[in-house]
């Protein structure tokens, strides 16, 4: 027992060891490329500079590297398990008898933690540092209006407001609701309203606060609405009609991002879409892919090991390997498209999310029986 623990905690040191290179070397190399188009798009931006591009970039730099680690440990574990073969320690262990499921433990481990490590504490900190590149990347290099938020269940929206102001701008703060007996994405309404109309440089020109207010095909209908203007007292609640150009469709495309979300922030996140009528299915596809990414882990550890500990004297390692890294980008391409169906609404999230890990899983459990017991 005490043998098989001691090359257990060997196989997973020098597997953490290249795991930790390969991580830190496809997102180094990956967020360069990112870097390069930053610069070109802000090329035309003299506002954008090159310490603004830069720190975008490494803002983004949690985010890489979440994407990247299933891929990674795979990488990672090609490596570890090969160098291994290649100087017959593994051949050597396994001719004395200890079974590859002793040793694979502990790499095993070490791949579960990484999954955990990447869903519980990097999950948070790569979104809050998404969100703020995302910001930047708004103000200085898009520019793009009609930007939302949820905040405490209250939505926020911002839109072009030409009434008092050439180049105004107006708010609207409310609690969305569902419109009973209209379908997803056909209507939208929301209670406890207020709009501040402002002028381009941020002024107050005008607070309006509505009990309710339905946004119709080019205009918002505020019910039983009070107007606010400075030096004016209030007038009697009417009903109003403020033209927009913003659309359900519109507004729903524009929440936050999956990706800007933390592990822990989506399940209350989701639900608030959902109690508004909103569809959730990309955030809970999200959800659901960073609950399995332990799994995949794992299972990108035990593929790596499958495919990288033939015996060098038989020959094909090349072949195995190369191998191994095509089974990589088939599962790469599988999440993809699955995710793709998740989003269109053919296949249960669920399986959208896990059919990928599930799948990388039972292939590398096949190679290992196969390996192992022949």
């Amino acid at each position: 027992m005490m043998p098989a623990a001691t090359l257990s905690f060997y196989v997973a040191r020098r597997f953490l060891s290249a795991s930790l290179a390969m991580l830190a070397g496809l997102t180094l190399l990956v967020a360069l490329f990112d870097f390069i188009e930053l610069l070109r798009r802000a090329a035309n931006r003299p506002e954008a500079g090159f310490a603004l591009v830069a720190q975008i970039a490494g803002l983004r730099l949690p985010f890489v590297a979440l994407q990247i680690l299933p891929f990674a440990i795979l990488l990672g574990g090609l490596l570890a398990f090969w160098r291994l073969t290649r100087s017959s320690e593994l051949i050597v262990a396994r001719a004395a008898g200890i079974s590859a499921w002793g040793f694979l433990s502990g790499p095993m481990l070490v791949a579960l933690g990484f999954g955990l490590l990447g869903t519980l504490a990097v999950s948070p900190l790569s979104s809050a540092m998404l969100a703020r590149a995302e910001r930047l990347d708004y103000a200085y290099l898009r520019a793009q209006a009609g930007i939302t938020a949820i905040a405490g269940g209250r939505l926020w929206l911002r839109q072009a407001d030409r009434g008092l102001e050439p180049q105004g701008v107006a708010i609207l703060s409310g609690r969305p609701v569902a419109e009973r007996g209209a379908a997803r994405g056909a209507a939208f309404a929301m209670n406890d309203v207020s709009l501040w109309r402002l002028s381009a440089q941020d002024r107050p020109l005008a607070r309006i606060e509505a009990p309710r207010a339905r946004l119709l095909p080019g205009r918002w209908i505020l019910e039983e609405a009070v107007t606010f203007r400075p030096d004016h007292s209030a007038g009697p609640p009417q009903e109003l009609s403020f033209p927009t150009d913003l659309t359900p469709n519109r507004i729903e495309d524009s929440f936050a991002s999956p990706d800007t979300l933390s592990f822990w922030a989506l399940p209350g996140f989701i639900a608030i879409l959902e109690q508004a009528g909103f569809s959730a299915v990309r955030h809970r596809l999200y959800f659901q892919s960073l609950l399995a990414l332990p799994v995949l882990a794992t299972a990108m550890a035990l593929l790596s090991a499958g495919f990288s500990m033939r015996s060098s004297r038989r020959g094909g390692t090349a072949q195995m390997i190369g191998a191994g890294v095509a089974a990589g980008f088939a599962l790469f391409v599988l999440d993809r498209i699955s995710g793709e169906f998740g989003e269109a609404g053919t296949l249960p999230v669920q399986l959208a999310a896990w059919a990928p890990t599930m799948a990388g899983l039972l292939l590398a459990l096949a190679l290992l029986l196969h390996l192992e017991d022949g």
